[in-house]
């Protein structure tokens, strides 16, 4: 079978930079001024991109194989899209979320409800080391509390994301906090210690923030709490029992057991419940709920819009959405677009603080151009490493810059993997929560501020 090879070509950096202005022009008409969904609008830039290749001489068969390489990186992250369907589902079918939003209603102060809600998520998503699960599990009953209770579900999601991706960026067992140290070859204790520096003063502004816009709103009553906590009893199993995926959760994160099976146990340890608690449930229902997620019936309009979601279908929205950002980006490397963006941003590199700046620029433009937290860690980090190198810079400044202005900062993106998930697990676009992530939002600027004011000083010999 012959094989052929991409035809070379120089790609200049006006012609890079004309290319990237097209596809955001595409991406910021429709998504933002026609607030048309990612989907259609990514599906066009994509188009336009490949025929662009096209006309640059390079074959179909090299087209298809960037497309390849753009996708696999989202290959673990989609089955864990369609698991985490899967386990919201069977987790209010067996009446664990339920469990969670009744015991909340018991603890949880209406006045201080924002900032605990981003303190609670932060201590989840640092135990489980999971964005993700501490989205679609905890965050799910959190978000249900405060809409009964009154409040914005825009501000609430802002909370929940604050502090799942607090949790994430310094739990030794979030898999991007050590990919980041892992590129920087650093200690992850070390690198985990050093994003304190940045970690804790966005922590502080963050839950003024919340304090702030958190207070109690109008016509919320403890009366309303006490009705819905009894339809929840009414309706579902209210039980400790119901809590033991839960447990089964924390275990297995502690164990540093993969989130494909840990996911699949925490449902299958659901479900059995389930069929406990509910012994006339047949094989075909339960393939149901796995399948299209459970369907609340309690009478309550505002319960049943909640707890009417899950299942494999529910993701396949942002899967599709998932599968054509990164073909997108697998194109946008494969073309040298990026490459030669980056290449171009290093030529103004010559000193520390401005060899952080533009770390952290590479790392969030990757974010919005190729939608991936993973590659957004990685690309920038394998282009700047050898700046640190040669400078002989601590490269735990370098994996603290990746953390942040990387896997933090995909949340924000709506195309991207981590940014699709939490419009899809919460139901709220993601323009809508933006506004209330405080936490993704500063985390690169106080990283960058840091470069140059606490880090800068003690380099000052760069070397170009």
């Amino acid at each position: 079978m012959e094989v052929h090879k991409m035809k070379e070509y120089k790609i200049t950096f006006i012609e890079a930079l004309g290319v990237l202005i097209v596809i955001f022009g595409i991406l910021s008409y429709f998504i933002i001024g026609q607030k048309m969904t990612p989907h259609v609008p990514i599906l066009l830039a994509f188009t336009v991109l490949m025929f662009y290749g096209k006309i640059k001489g390079v074959s179909w068969e090299e087209i298809h194989n960037g497309i390849s390489e753009g996708v696999k990186p989202g290959i673990i992250p989609i089955i864990i899209f369609l698991l985490i369907g899967v386990l919201v589902a069977s987790w209010i079918a067996a009446g664990t979320i339920p469990t969670i939003m009744v015991l909340g209603f018991k603890i949880i102060s209406v006045k201080w409800f924002l900032p605990t809600v981003f303190v609670t998520c932060s201590i989840v998503g640092l135990t489980v080391g999971s964005s993700f699960t501490t989205i679609s599990t905890i965050g799910i009953a959190f978000l249900g509390i405060g809409g009964i209770i009154g409040y914005d579900p825009a501000m609430t999601s802002g909370a929940i994301v604050s502090g799942a991706f607090l949790g994430n960026n310094i739990s030794p067992l979030s898999d991007t906090t050590n990919l980041a140290s892992g590129i920087g070859k650093v200690n992850l204790f070390d690198h985990i210690m050093n994003e304190f520096w940045t970690v804790i003063p966005a922590a502080i502004i963050s839950l003024v923030g919340f304090v702030i816009i958190g207070t109690t709103p109008q016509g919320s009553s403890l009366g309303k709490i006490t009705e819905m906590s009894k339809i929840l009893e009414n309706h579902f199993w209210i039980s400790p029992i119901t809590l033991l995926p839960v447990l089964v959760l924390f275990i297995f994160a502690w164990k540093k057991i993969p989130a494909i099976p840990t996911l699949l146990t925490g449902s299958i340890i659901a479900i059995g419940l389930d069929i406990i608690n509910n012994t006339h449930i047949t094989a075909v229902e339960i393939s149901n709920i796995v399948m299209n997620g459970y369907v609340a019936n309690t009478g309550s309009k505002d319960i049943d819009n909640l707890l009417t979601r899950g299942g494999i279908t529910s993701m396949l929205g942002s899967v599709s959405l998932i599968i054509l950002a990164l073909s997108l980006g697998g194109l946008l490397v494969k073309f040298k677009i990026v490459t030669t963006l980056i290449n171009r941003l290093t030529k103004y590199v010559n000193n520390i603080g401005r060899l952080i700046l533009v770390t952290a620029v590479s790392s969030v433009g990757i974010n919005f151009l190729i939608g991936e937290q993973y590659l957004s860690i990685i690309l920038p980090g394998e282009t700047f490493k050898e700046a640190f190198e040669r400078n002989d810079i601590d490269k735990k400044y370098l994996t603290r810059t990746l953390a942040d202005a990387g896997a933090a900062v995909n949340s924000l993106v709506p195309w991207g993997v981590s940014g699709t998930f939490i419009s899809g697990a919460l139901k709220i676009n993601a323009f809508d929560y933006l506004p209330y992530a405080f936490f993704p939002i500063l985390c690169p600027i106080i990283t960058v501020l840091l470069g140059y004011i606490i880090v800068k000083p003690k380099y000052k010999n760069f070397k170009s």
